[in-house]
């Protein structure tokens, strides 16, 4: 495992988008792993940077994302597929055909999530997994539990998860408390790992993550298990 301290969240960004675009120019066809919410965003600006410059070429890329509210479709400006979009698919020239984000408005998100299991599979599996991390430690929206759900799944999403993401709602009633997640398997089966954070708010619970027991109570500590996790931090 690398952990990676930076002094800033634009030198964070740079250093997560530099190794991303590495990914996609050592292998052009590559299946990269996404994540939302607002660690991610300077990434997706430098990578979209990137490509605009010719600096990387995405169009021979593969994206699944993490997760997606449970009853928000791709129209919602909430939703992570239109999170996506807006931020970084939109920039950038992948196929809009080989973006994926799980089906928040599925009838049925059990079946849903085993679809989405089979795609990720016949895909070959994420080459490279990029991550952030909750207070409780959750990563996507695997929350703390007894026990670790290998398969993509329909979760309650907990309050902290509920109060932190408030922010990008209207108020923190019309948060979904709901959501449909990939699962341990697949984040796990990631031939690379790279997990990005920044405040000091999270250094406790990075601590926690990669320095305590290995507990599904603290979700992200099951990457201690992984054997490529790169970890890069700011406090600022």
């Amino acid at each position: 495992m690398k952990f990676i301290t930076t002094d800033s969240y634009d030198k964070l960004s740079r250093m997560a988008a530099d190794l991303i675009a590495a990914q996609v120019i050592i292998k052009p066809d590559c299946v990269l792993g996404l994540a939302t919410g607002s660690s991610p965003l300077g990434t997706y600006a430098n990578l979209a940077k990137k490509c605009a410059d010719g600096d990387v070429d995405f169009s021979h890329v593969t994206s699944v994302n993490l997760d997606e509210y449970a009853g928000l479709d791709g129209t919602n400006d909430q939703s992570y597929r239109y999170f996506m979009d807006t931020n970084l698919f939109s920039k950038i020239n992948i196929c809009p055909e080989k973006t994926h984000v799980p089906n928040g408005c599925a009838d049925d998100l059990a079946s849903e999530g085993a679809r989405y299991d089979e795609l990720i599979a016949s895909l070959g599996g994420i080459d490279l997994q990029l991550l952030g991390i909750g207070l409780d430690g959750h990563i996507g929206f695997n929350e703390p539990d007894e026990f670790f759900t290998k398969e993509t799944h329909e979760v309650e999403l907990d309050p902290s998860t509920i109060e932190a993401n408030a922010r990008f709602f209207a108020s923190k009633d019309d948060v979904p408390t709901k959501a449909i997640t990939m699962g341990m398997m697949s984040i796990m089966q990631a031939k690379k790992i790279l997990l990005i954070a920044n405040g000091a708010n999270k250094k406790d619970i990075l601590d926690k993550a990669f320095n305590g027991p290995i507990t599904p109570m603290v979700p992200a500590s099951i990457l201690q298990l992984h054997s490529d996790v790169t970890v890069i931090y700011s406090e600022n």
